[in-house]
């Protein structure tokens, strides 16, 4: 029989001692009806990653986004403005735009030929100067909420969420310290990856470095392991080491400079995670989508100087393309079909006093988000380590 201790009055099992805490229960991850959950109450509620401005760049340029089962259109407008819309037109409910690419002069939509300027306003509606009382003025683009950081872009569904710069307060300073050009970054280089395995997998894996040592290896070889130490905040977390273990190694060779340190790694509430990696100015954005309770989509994103990809980037890409990430994701999908099992419901978090390299005590952090959004449960308490 468990022990009681280890369940605190918190949904899903948890306590709120990452210490004494054992994981969310397994269901959260399959039960479709939680996936279905998790669109409105986290995914729709949320400030979610959907580009970099270098790939918006012009006026009249475009991307769609699909995100909590509706269609988003981010634009560039002729005032230089970045806007985001729901993809929808409002004569009919016709999607405007898909994919990305450069308007000429309107959004238009391929049904009933409606056109909007860049900044969502009706331009034109066939045949609406003969109808009485047709006001142009009531059917604009209905906008989304839009921001950026060092570049990125995010948008929020929820008209009541706080600012991105407040919820993740201290994320662009941290990431500054290591990375001080990164806000110069363009974008460079994107692969896409489908997992069979439930998007919380995935975060759980980024979100510790306890099975690093035995699942990667190279990695281990490229990061000084003594030094690496993970710090909560409250919608953000940061994996760092202070150096390299060796800047000729098996995972890739690279030249000192700019990046001098062994690695930084960001998790950005909900499904976003950033990578700076030793060696040129870099920053990697890796975004796990939900694709149905059993699966998910990957979207890797190289930024670098330029949008330019060197001899040394390439060899950091590829490290990561060929082999950190068919390792995770071999993992993540052992993990997922575990999940599923009859002999397992919960495990118990491996959180040490000291918060060395090896605890898991951000995993609990994201699975207290978790819990938060769909259970109502307290918002987790940074452990930040020292």
């Amino acid at each position: 029989m468990r022990s009681e201790k280890l369940y605190g009055p918190l949904p899903g099992g948890l306590h709120d001692d990452p210490s004494k805490s054992c994981t969310m229960a397994s269901r959260y991850y399959s039960d479709p009806a939680i996936y279905a959950e998790e669109q409105d109450a986290i995914f729709a509620k949320s400030w979610i990653f959907v580009g970099h401005e270098s790939q918006v760049a012009e006026p009249g340029s475009y991307k769609t986004i699909e995100l909590a089962d509706e269609s988003i259109a981010l634009v560039r407008g002729r005032d230089g403005e970045l806007r985001a819309f729901y993809n929808v037109c409002q004569h009919r409910a016709h999607r405007i735009l898909s994919g990305e690419g450069k308007l000429k002069l309107t959004m238009v939509c391929p049904y009933h030929a409606w056109a909007y300027d860049f900044d969502g306003k009706l331009r034109t509606a066939r045949g609406c100067e003969n109808v009485d009382g047709f006001d142009k003025s009531e059917f604009g683009l209905k906008q989304v909420r839009v921001d950026t950081m060092l570049g990125l872009i995010f948008v929020n569904l929820d008209t009541d969420a706080p600012p991105f710069a407040e919820q993740y307060a201290g994320l662009e300073d941290d990431i500054l310290r290591w990375m001080p050009r990164a806000g110069q970054l363009g974008f460079a280089v994107g692969r896409d990856f489908h997992l069979t395995a439930n998007w919380k997998v995935v975060i759980d894996n980024f979100q510790e470095c306890y099975h690093c040592e035995p699942a990667h290896p190279a990695f281990v070889d490229l990061v000084a392991m003594p030094t690496y130490r993970n710090k909560t905040h409250q919608y953000w977390s940061a994996q760092t080491s202070d150096m390299p273990h060796s800047n000729q190694n098996t995972a890739y060779d690279f030249e000192p400079g700019d990046v001098d340190f062994g690695y930084a790694g960001y998790f950005v509430w909900p499904n976003l995670t950033i990578w700076l990696m030793p060696g040129e100015p870099n920053l990697m954005t890796l975004q796990m989508m939900p694709d149905g309770p059993e699966g998910c989509l990957e979207h890797l994103h190289w930024h670098s100087l330029g949008g330019e990809v060197t001899e040394q980037s390439q060899s950091a890409i590829d490290y990561t393309i060929d082999v950190l990430q068919p390792e995770d994701i071999a993992l993540c999908e052992s993990v997922h079909q575990g999940l599923k099992s009859r002999g397992y419901d919960r495990g118990r978090f491996i959180v040490d006093r000291d918060r060395t390299h090896i605890s898991e005590h951000a995993v609990h952090h994201f699975h207290m988000l978790v819990m938060q959004a769909l259970e109502g449960g307290p918002p987790p308490v940074a452990q930040a380590a020292e």
